[in-house]
């Protein structure tokens, strides 16, 4: 055999082995993921599927009979003014989430940098409420704002505010925002530890050359500390977004959607036609489009944030 030849099939086999150990490597991954991926597609995948099927009819959950009754449950929901109420509800968390959650945990993870004595505690204090149990907090914040005892009744008393006195989860006009300010006090300490964990990255070269250039406090953060954090504020943005599109939570415990549903969200009321009015169909329904708001405006702000990248 020829050297040529010879060369040829030590190529040829060295391929063939690069292929098997390949093809191999691609089993290993496929089967340290395959338990991950089956528990994914069965309780996800499968599930929202399922969400979109049962959608298509008129079905108490109980039933065996399931009446086919095509789009007629989305032509309903679209004329359904509680639908409308709660998506406005948690249109009004997702604006309370991204003015108020985010700044303030900015703010706080700022003031853990300060100089002050003591900041280890403020530390601690500052996360108590993200570690507390939601129904714990829930309960805490009913009595708080309770019409007769509740902190803020009796607070407003002691300074002479007796006019603003007022049953806050008991009236339309300021239960949902008496729970907002609820769910930005349980959340904000969450950005806090994301902003904390940011800022520790910044290279504190750049800070000692912003003071050898004489730059202020507002300058050093203006110009290096919130350009550096651009990235973990659109994480956080999108975090808070989806959040409030399916938050359920503190509003079931303190409200239950209520009063005539105007702390109703579009997860509470998906709760109570479901598992209340037995209407899984409209249930059902309720959750497909909160599943395409949220693939919708997850979709836009990954699109705005890359071109943003693209363009940077």
């Amino acid at each position: 055999m020829s050297e040529h030849a010879q060369s040829q099939q030590s190529s040829a086999g060295a391929a063939a082995f690069r292929r098997k150990q390949k093809r191999k490597k691609t089993w290993v991954i496929i089967g340290f993921m395959a338990p991950a991926l089956i528990v994914y597609g069965l309780y996800v995948v499968y599930a929202i599927g399922m969400t979109f099927y049962y959608s298509t009819f008129d079905w108490t959950g109980i039933d065996a009979d399931l009446e086919f009754i095509g789009l007629q449950n989305y032509v309903e929901l679209f004329r359904d003014m509680t639908f409308w109420q709660s998506l406005k509800n948690n249109t009004l968390l997702i604006a309370a989430s991204l003015f108020t959650q985010i700044p303030l945990g900015l703010i706080m993870a700022l003031l853990l940098f300060s100089p002050v004595k003591g900041m280890r505690l403020f530390r601690t204090v500052y996360f108590m409420p993200f570690l507390m149990s939601t129904v714990a907090i829930g309960i805490l914040f009913v009595y708080i704002y309770d019409a007769n005892f509740g902190l803020v009744n009796q607070v407003l008393g002691s300074i002479g505010l007796e006019s603003l006195q007022r049953g806050w989860l008991g009236n339309e006009n300021t239960a949902i925002w008496a729970v907002i300010v609820t769910i930005c006090w349980q959340f904000a300490p969450f950005y806090m530890i994301l902003f904390r964990a940011a800022i520790v990255g910044i290279p504190e070269e750049l800070y000692e050359a912003a003071d050898i250039d004489g730059a202020t406090g507002w300058k050093r953060f203006s110009s290096i500390t919130l350009p550096l954090l651009k990235p973990i504020i659109v994480t956080s943005a999108i975090l808070s977004i989806i959040g409030a599109l399916k938050y359920f939570d503190l509003i079931y415990i303190m409200t239950g959607g209520g009063p005539n549903n105007a702390t109703d969200l579009m997860a509470t009321y998906m709760y109570d036609q479901t598992f209340t009015n037995f209407n899984m169909g409209y249930g059902s329904t309720i959750s497909s489009m909160m599943f395409i708001i949220a693939f919708i405006v997850t979709v836009i702000i990954i699109t705005l944030d890359n071109k943003r990248k693209a363009d940077y």
